[in-house]
C-alpha cells in the first residue's frame, strides 16, 4: 500500500535524468531530431549552405566609393568631421610641442613628481629611471610622440566613457541598449576599427586618435556603470532623505561611492590607449610603435625591441601611478600645498634646461642595443631554429605543432556538418547558461555562414581553441603554484607586469624569428599574450578561498594535493570560468592579428581589407570576428543567476 501511494517521481525514474544539465541535453536532442532532418532535406550537410549566405559586397562597395568621393566635398565631412580632424591635430600637436618645450629634463622631472605626490619616493625613482631609460635607447622624440597622442586620447576616451557610463548607470533602460554595443566593441578587433575611419579621415593623426579612442574608451563606461549602479544603497536612501536632488545626489554620493571603479575605468583605458598606440602605426599614429611597425616588416628585433621597451615602460608606470592615485590624493593644505612646491620644481627644472638649451636628448647618452640583440637573435635562430640535437628545433616544432594539432583541428571543424556544429554549440552555451544564452551563442554561429565566411571563420576558431588549450594548461599550472608559494607570486610579478603591459605587435617579433611563418607563430604569440591574464586570475581565485575551509580538511588530515582538488578548485570555479573567458578573448585578439605573420583565415581578410582599401572584406571579417567573439563569450562564461548556483 505504501509503494502505491509514493510520489510519482520516485516511481522509475533514474536518479541521473533528475539532473538539469541531462533534462536540456534531452530536450536539445529532441528539437534536433526534428530540425535536422528537415534542414538536412531542405539544404543538404557539409559546409554552410549558399542559399543561406547574404553577399554584402555590392552595398559595401557603393558605401565605401561615396565615403571616397564625397570625402572633400560633402557638408557632413567639411563641417563636421573635418573640424573634428582639425581639433584633434591641433590637441596632439600642442601636448607635443609642450612635452617638447619642457625638454627631456622638465618632463623627467614632472613625471617623477607626480609619481612622488600620488605614491612615494620609490615609484618615483621608477618613474624617472623609465623616461630615461627612452632616453638612452635613442627613443626620445618618438616617446614624445606616442604621449602626445596618448594624452589627447586618453583624455577624450574618459570623457566619452564616462559620459555613456553616467546614462548607463543612472537609466536601466539605457544601459540595456549600451550593453550589446560595449560587447561588440570590446569583440572587436583592433584592426578592424582602421578601416572605417581611414575611410573617413583618411591617413594620419586624426584617424589614429579616433580609432584609439573608439578602442579604449568601453571599459571606462563599463566601469563607471558599474559603479554608479553597485552605490550603498543605504547611503543613497540616506542623503536622498536629507531633502538632496538628483544632482547633489549624484556628485555627493554616487561618484564618490563610484571612485575605485572609475580609477580602475582610467587605468585601463590607459593600457588599451598603450595597446592601440602600435595598432595605430599602421595608419600614420607615428611614434613608437611607427618604429615597432617598421621593425616588424623588416623582422628586426632589435629595433623593435628598442622601441618596444619605452611602449613597456610607460605602460608599467602609468599602471602604477594611476592605480595608486586613490591613496594619494588629499584635500589638506599640506597635500596642496607639496604639488604646489612640485609644479614649481618641474617648472624650474624645465626653465633651466631651456636657458642651457639642454631640451633635446644628447646623443652622446645614446646606448644603441639593436645591433647585440640582433647577434643575439641570429645566434639563437642559427641554433634553435632547427639545429637542436634530438629535439629538432622551433621551426620543426612549429611544423609538427601545425600538422598534428592546427590541420587536424581545422580539418575536423570543416567537415562537420553546419547544423552540427549550432548544435555543439548551444549544448555548450545551454550547459553554462540558459536558453537565452545559447539562443545567442547559435545565432552569432549563423550570422558567421550567413556573411560568407564560415569556413575562414572555423579556421580561425581552430587556432584559438589550440592557442586556448595551451594557455589554460600553462597558466593553470603556473597559478596554482603562485597560489601556493609566496616566493613564486613574488618572482612572477614582474615577468607578468611586462607580459601584460607589452604591446600585441612587439610578440610577433621573436615568435616570427623563432618559429618562421604560419599559424603556430600567431598560436605562439597568442599563447604569450594571454597566460598572464589567466595566471594572475587563477592565483587571485586560489588564494580568495576560505581560509576556514582548508583548515578544515588539513585537520581531518588531507594533503596539499586533495586540499587542492577538493576544496580550492571547486571553490575557485567562478575565478577558474573567468580566465577561461578572459584567455579565450585576448587569444583572439592575437590570433587575428597573426594575419600579419600568416595566420590566414579571418586575420588576414582584415589585414588585407585594411591594405587595399577593401571595405566589404574587412568589415565582413571583422564582423565574423564580432559573432566568433560573442559565442565564444557565451560558451565560456556562466550567467549570473547560474554563476551563483555554482552549478
Amino acid at each position: 500500500m505504501a509503494t502505491a501511494t509514493a510520489p510519482a517521481s520516485h516511481l522509475g525514474v533514474p536518479a541521473f535524468l533528475k539532473r538539469r544539465a541531462v533534462q536540456k541535453l534531452a530536450l536539445l536532442a529532441l528539437a534536433a531530431a526534428v530540425l535536422v532532418p528537415l534542414a538536412d532535406a531542405r539544404w543538404a550537410s557539409g559546409t554552410w549552405p549558399h542559399a543561406l549566405t547574404v553577399d554584402l559586397t555590392e552595398p559595401l562597395g557603393r558605401a565605401s566609393d561615396w565615403i571616397i568621393d564625397n570625402r572633400d566635398s560633402h557638408p557632413l565631412f567639411l563641417y563636421f568631421f573635418g573640424h573634428v580632424s582639425n581639433a584633434v591635430v591641433l590637441a596632439v600637436r600642442g601636448v607635443y610641442l609642450v612635452l617638447l618645450a619642457a625638454g627631456w629634463a622638465g618632463v623627467t622631472a614632472a613625471a617623477a613628481l607626480v609619481a612622488w605626490r600620488v605614491a612615494g619616493v620609490r615609484l618615483a625613482a621608477g618613474t624617472a629611471v623609465a623616461f630615461l631609460a627612452c632616453g638612452l635607447l635613442g627613443m626620445w622624440v618618438p616617446t614624445m610622440q606616442t604621449l602626445a597622442l596618448m594624452v589627447v586620447a586618453v583624455l577624450a576616451s574618459v570623457v566619452l566613457g564616462a559620459l555613456l557610463g553616467l546614462a548607463a548607470g543612472l537609466s536601466d533602460r539605457t544601459h540595456r541598449a549600451l550593453r550589446p554595443i560595449l560587447d561588440t566593441m570590446q569583440v572587436l578587433p583592433a584592426f578592424a576599427y582602421l578601416l572605417p575611419v581611414v575611410l573617413v579621415f583618411g591617413i594620419g593623426v586624426p584617424a589614429a586618435v579616433l580609432a584609439t579612442v573608439v578602442y579604449a574608451a568601453p571599459p571606462m563606461a563599463r566601469l563607471t556603470a558599474l559603479g554608479l549602479r553597485d552605490a550603498d544603497g543605504g547611503v543613497l536612501e540616506a542623503v536622498e532623505s536629507l531633502g538632496a536632488t538628483a544632482r547633489q545626489r549624484l556628485l555627493t554620493a554616487r561618484l564618490p561611492l563610484a571612485r575605485k571603479e572609475l580609477l580602475l575605468g582610467l587605468n585601463q583605458t590607459i593600457m588599451m590607449a598603450l595597446s592601440m598606440a602600435v595598432i595605430a602605426s599602421v595608419i600614420g599614429a607615428g611614434g613608437l610603435g611607427d618604429r615597432v611597425y617598421q621593425a616588424l616588416a623588416s623582422v628586426d628585433v632589435g629595433a623593435a625591441l628598442a622601441a618596444g621597451i619605452p611602449i613597456v615602460l610607460l605602460a608599467v608606470v602609468l599602471d602604477r601611478v594611476t592605480g595608486a592615485v586613490g591613496a594619494g590624493l588629499g584635500t589638506d593644505g599640506s597635500r596642496r600645498a607639496g604639488w604646489a612646491y612640485a609644479a614649481a620644481a618641474a617648472v624650474a627644472v624645465a626653465l633651466a634646461g631651456r636657458f642651457t638649451h639642454r631640451l633635446d636628448w644628447p646623443d652622446a647618452w645614446t646606448v644603441h642595443i639593436a645591433a647585440p640583440v640582433n647577434r643575439v637573435v641570429d645566434w639563437m635562430t642559427g641554433h634553435l631554429y632547427s639545429g637542436v640535437p634530438y629535439l629538432g628545433g622551433t621551426a620543426d616544432w612549429a611544423g609538427h605543432f601545425t600538422t598534428w594539432v592546427l590541420d587536424p583541428l581545422r580539418d575536423g571543424l570543416q567537415g562537420l556538418p553546419w547544423w552540427s556544429v549550432l548544435l555543439i554549440v548551444a549544448a555548450l552555451a545551454w550547459l553554462i547558461g540558459t536558453w537565452r544564452t545559447a539562443l545567442t551563442a547559435v545565432l552569432a554561429m549563423a550570422a558567421i555562414g550567413a556573411l560568407g565566411v564560415w569556413k575562414p571563420s572555423l579556421d580561425t576558431l581552430a587556432q584559438v581553441l589550440a592557442a586556448v588549450a595551451v594557455t589554460l594548461v600553462l597558466g593553470f599550472a603556473t597559478g596554482v603554484a603562485a597560489a601556493r608559494s609566496d616566493r613564486v607570486e613574488r618572482l612572477l610579478r614582474p615577468v607578468l607586469d611586462v607580459f601584460q603591459t607589452m604591446p600585441q605587435f612587439v610578440y610577433l617579433i621573436p615568435v616570427v624569428a623563432l618559429f618562421g611563418v604560419g599559424r603556430a607563430p600567431a598560436v605562439a604569440a597568442a599563447v604569450v599574450y594571454a597566460l598572464p591574464a589567466v595566471v594572475r586570475i587563477t592565483t587571485q581565485g586560489l588564494r580568495a578561498v576560505d581560509p576556514a575551509a582548508l583548515e578544515a580538511t588539513r585537520s581531518l588530515g588531507a594533503t596539499g594535493g586533495q586540499q587542492l582538488r577538493q576544496v580550492q578548485l571547486p571553490l575557485a570555479r567562478p575565478a577558474l570560468l573567468l580566465a577561461v573567458n578572459q584567455g579565450v578573448v585576448l587569444v583572439l585578439a592575437v590570433v587575428i592579428i597573426g594575419g600579419l605573420v600568416g595566420g590566414g583565415a579571418l586575420g588576414y581578410d582584415v589585414v588585407f581589407g585594411l591594405a587595399q582599401g577593401d571595405l566589404a572584406t574587412g568589415l565582413v571579417a571583422g564582423a565574423a570576428i564580432v559573432c566568433l567573439g560573442l559565442m565564444l563569450d557565451r560558451v565560456t562564461q556562466p550567467t549570473g543567476r547560474r554563476a551563483k548556483k555554482g552549478a
